[in-house]
C-alpha cells in the first residue's frame, strides 16, 4: 500500500508521537503547576492517540478521523512572580513547544509526500491538533508570563 518512503515516513511519525506521549507523561510528573500537570496529562493522552492513528496506518489500515480536539482550558495565572517553581514550568512548556513545532513540521512534510488523499487528511488532521497542543502551551506561557 506504502511505497518505501511513506513507510520510513510512517516509521518517524511513530517514533516522534511516543517521544511525545513519554515526554508529556514525565512532564506532567515534574510540572509544579496543577494546570500544567493536567495539561500535560491530556496532551499525553491526545499524543497516545496520534500514535494509535500513526500505527494503524503504518499497518495499512487508514482510519476515520473525527471531530476535534476537546474543550480548550483556560489559564489563570499560577506565578505571580520569579521563583524556582515558575523557572522549571517554563523549561518544560519551552521544551514541549520545541517538540510540538518539530512534529508539526514532520506532519506538514507528510502532507505533501504521501500519495494517498485519505491518508493526507489523516495526517492534516493531526497536524492540525498538533498545532492547537502548540497553542494551549503557548497559552499557559503568556498567562504566566513566561513567553517573550
Amino acid at each position: 500500500m506504502w511505497n518505501q518512503k511513506e513507510r520510513d515516513l510512517l516509521k518517524d511519525l511513530k517514533g516522534q508521537e511516543q517521544l511525545c506521549v513519554d515526554k508529556y507523561l514525565r512532564h506532567s510528573e515534574c510540572a509544579h503547576d496543577p494546570q500544567l500537570k493536567n495539561l500535560f496529562s491530556q496532551l499525553a493522552q491526545q499524543e497516545a492517540q496520534h500514535l494509535k492513528t500513526v500505527t494503524e496506518m503504518e499497518s495499512g489500515t487508514i482510519p476515520q478521523m473525527n471531530g476535534g480536539s476537546q474543550n480548550k482550558p483556560t489559564f489563570t495565572a499560577a506565578y505571580t512572580a520569579e521563583s524556582k517553581e515558575k523557572k522549571d514550568d517554563c523549561y518544560l512548556c519551552s521544551d514541549t513547544l520545541a517538540g510540538e513545532k518539530h512534529v508539526s513540521g514532520l506532519y506538514d512534510t507528510c502532507v505533501f509526500e504521501f500519495r494517498n488523499q485519505q491518508a493526507r487528511s489523516v495526517l492534516n488532521h493531526i497536524q492540525k491538533e498538533e498545532q492547537e497542543h502548540g497553542k494551549l502551551i503557548y497559552d499557559y506561557m503568556q498567562t504566566n508570563s513566561m513567553y517573550s
